[in-house]
């Protein structure tokens, strides 16, 4: 398939023909080159990136997606909601959505090159809880690493809730590395508790999560640069859970990071 076919898929929510993994050669450098090019058709068309969405970071469901390191794609401003604390979402054009509870960083500034932690927790301006709705483009979610690459990370819309300064939240990087990696959520499916999450779950802690994402950004050719301002989510603390219109969801994070809830409509 052509970046265009891709895009055209992901406008229209259908599913492709047939995986892209099953290309002889169609490896990740392929599929990251595949998705950049999407990304400039997208860029032309007039959509503006807002950051990035980090995936597969949770050890504990790699076997069971068959897909065993990070990966990484473009948010937008089309894919992108900022709420105060309850957000609302259509699924409309989605493909096999599932919902995920995450850590959103907002940055300040571009993390300088191989970062330390000390120098992620500088160029952080706000933590807030979000939930991604994420998308598979091949039936029941079976796929390869690749795949998932081309398919735009599976990033279908990020909902950002309270945005929390740094500062607020932690004096160090040590701190905050801690209290993340410490903190756990309850993820809610109307008033019913389905699954208990952990930080840790997350490469360790999110803040973590974040430094392998700068790292490997840097290192895929072509890859854009990072900018003040860019949100980037860091992974789900549980599995992805399949939502429907006229769910409500919420995610409650152990103080001090707010809860967030989201009403899904057609």
């Amino acid at each position: 398939m052509t970046p265009q076919t891709l895009l055209d898929h992901t406008d229209q929510g259908r599913l492709w023909p047939a995986p892209l993994s099953a290309q002889a050669g169609f490896d990740l450098d392929a599929a990251y080159a595949q998705a950049l090019a999407v990304r400039d058709l997208r860029i032309a068309r007039g959509e503006q990136p807002r950051g990035f969405k980090v995936g597969f970071t949770n050890r504990t469901i790699w076997a069971r997606y068959n897909v065993f390191a990070p990966i990484w794609g473009t948010v937008w401003d089309t894919t992108l909601t900022l709420c105060e604390g309850e957000g609302r979402v259509s699924l409309a054009r989605t493909c096999q959505p599932r919902l995920e509870p995450e850590t959103v960083f907002g940055l300040k500034a571009a993390p300088a090159a191989n970062a330390t932690l000390d120098e992620l927790f500088d160029a952080i301006d706000w933590v807030a809880p979000g939930f991604e709705i994420v998308q598979s483009h091949l039936p029941d979610w079976k796929f390869l690493p690749a795949d998932t690459v081309a398919d735009g990370a599976l990033h279908a819309h990020l909902i950002v809730g309270p945005r929390v300064a740094l500062r607020e939240l932690a004096a160090s990087a040590t701190e905050l590395d801690a209290l993340l990696a410490n903190a756990g959520v309850t993820l809610i499916r109307n008033e019913e508790p389905v699954e208990l999450g952990q930080g840790s779950n997350v490469l360790d802690s999110p803040l973590r999560a974040l430094q392998h994402f700068v790292d490997t950004l840097r290192a895929c050719p072509g890859a854009p640069e990072l900018r003040p301002g860019d949100v980037v989510t860091t992974g789900t603390w549980t599995d992805a859970w399949a939502v429907r219109p006229g769910e409500r969801w919420s995610a409650r994070f152990t103080p001090p990071l707010p809860a967030l809830t989201v009403d899904f409509t057609d």
